[in-house]
């Protein structure tokens, strides 16, 4: 699995920030991004479903999937795709299972320590910060509807070059997300967003089924 998954999962957390009603101009870059960083630090889950466009130059065409996501700090995640192909991905708290059902096979791997983990997944665990890893900008036009804040990390990473987040302009909900590396581009969009569920820890336990190969990295 060469996708951008675990960074689009841990943007994902910076959800819902309450900025009152809808403003005629853009705030600051430096605003909006600290008053998501704020936010971020009171979402503990989130469930949402999500549309995911992935275009490289080693690909014909733009791939598109589609599925549900969950994630729980510290370091909890499940992404189901449903289409094109089912595949599912998730993180425990210490291990990430990759299963890919049609070539029955899942990949084990340990997640990474804080000291080697890209500042993108840092907030997945709650000790990241957008004011202090990243240079944050806001381009002249957004979408309808939407503030978009660009973020550069201040320190070269291997998984990434570049994020950009999509928030709606009165809740500041997260609506979309896009990843760039040096390999192409990820969009992520967002539909049915709910923080703060309350979700188990058991959500995020995989069982891996029979008559699967089990390969460990």
């Amino acid at each position: 699995m060469r996708t951008r998954l675990g960074i689009g999962a841990a943007v994902l957390v910076l959800l819902g920030v309450a900025l009152g009603a809808d403003q005629a101009a853009p705030p600051t870059a430096t605003d909006l991004a600290a008053r998501v960083q704020a936010h971020y630090a009171t979402v503990r889950d989130f469930t949402a479903g999500f549309t995911v466009s992935q275009r490289s130059a080693l690909m014909v065409k733009t791939l598109v999937e589609r599925g549900d996501v969950k994630v729980k700090k510290p370091g909890r995640m499940r992404w189901i795709y449903k289409s094109p192909e089912p595949k599912e991905f998730v993180a425990d708290g210490s291990q990430l299972y990759a299963y890919h059902p049609k070539d029955k096979y899942v990949m084990i791997s340990a997640l990474p320590p804080p000291d080697q983990t890209s500042a993108a997944l840092l907030f997945l665990s709650g000790r990241g910060d957008l004011t202090r890893d990243f240079t944050a900008a806001v381009p002249a036009k957004h979408p309808e509807g939407e503030w978009r804040l660009e973020l550069t990390p201040r320190s070269r990473q291997a998984d990434f070059t570049s994020l950009t987040l999509d928030v709606d302009r009165a809740t500041l909900q997260m609506r979309g997300v896009i990843v760039v590396d040096d390999n192409g581009e990820s969009s992520f969009r967002f539909a049915n967003l709910r923080e703060n569920q309350g979700l188990s820890d058991q959500v995020f336990v995989f069982q891996i089924p029979k008559g699967v190969e089990r390969i460990r990295r």
